[in-house]
């Protein structure tokens, strides 16, 4: 066994959404580090063309940037034909971008929570993993090959714990957790429902990054944590890779837990 060549992201074209965001740039540096031409989605065009440039300076692979906004199914429809037109393929979509809704929204707590944030909630952090999976899914079905990671959260798991959060303002919505448990189990239906076809689904449930928060907040949630602290943001791109490439090659409809021990307790 080539442990290499199982990592080897060589001319394989990524998609991220989200990729303007602190993990989704991370998660780009890393694919393009092992060969991959990632296309870099998001509303933040601006912020993804700095990206690209930046991976074309560091790296000998073609990345591209692509506006995208997941609320509108013809901004999804037509980035999937920008890139087969580019690429002629699309070897691993990563459904990475969601909505978690303004500080003061989250604070505000559940009573208070408007039908409006809860429905953009819905549109971003389902819906459109719903339409990108069945708009780039149809390509890959026409590849007889393909790789979908649907990245999830450990709040789609367990509820949280909301002792941690006091006046923070990184209190955990009732939208955010809903959606990524969805998330979850439309990954298990995706991977059962492509069974055959040589498309391969999964779902990535992350624990919370350190992002210069409020201290308090961070002492709590490393308090909470078995490993006694929050991730760094660099720490979950070898998950990514791992997921992303064929050493993970007999694993679908899976959920990949990183969390520091979160879930554990």
């Amino acid at each position: 066994m080539d442990i290499k060549k199982l990592f080897d992201l060589s001319n394989k074209v990524i998609l991220i959404t989200g990729a303007a965001g602190m993990l989704g740039t991370q998660y780009a540096y890393g694919l393009s580090r092992l060969g991959a031409n990632v296309v870099l989605a998001d509303l933040e065009l601006s912020k993804c063309r700095l990206t690209e440039k930046e991976i074309k300076k560091k790296f000998s692979t073609k990345p591209m940037s692509i506006k995208l906004d997941l609320r509108k199914k013809e901004s999804i429809l037509s980035m999937t034909n920008v890139v087969i037109k580019k690429y002629s393929k699309i070897d691993v979509l990563i459904n990475n971008a969601a909505y978690q809704g303004d500080p003061k929204i989250r604070k505000s707590g559940f009573e208070n929570l408007d039908l409006e944030t809860w429905n953009k909630a819905i549109d971003v952090n389902l819906t459109g993993v719903f339409l990108c999976c069945q708009s780039i899914g149809k390509h890959m079905l026409k590849q007889k090959s393909g790789n979908i990671i649907n990245i999830a959260s450990i709040y789609g798991l367990v509820g949280p714990d909301q002792r941690i959060y006091g006046k923070s303002g990184q209190n955990s919505a009732a939208f955010y957790a809903s959606t990524k448990g969805a998330i979850i189990n439309l990954t298990r239906y995706l991977a059962t429902y492509w069974q055959g076809t040589g498309i391969r689904v999964n779902s990535f449930s992350p624990g919370g990054v350190e992002n210069k928060q409020d201290p308090l907040f961070i002492k709590k949630y490393s308090e909470r944590t078995p490993l006694q602290r929050m991730a760094k943001k660099d720490e979950y791109v070898s998950s990514i890779v791992f997921l992303a490439s064929d050493a993970s090659s007999y694993m679908t409809g899976s959920n990949l837990i990183v969390d520091g021990g979160w879930t554990a307790w």
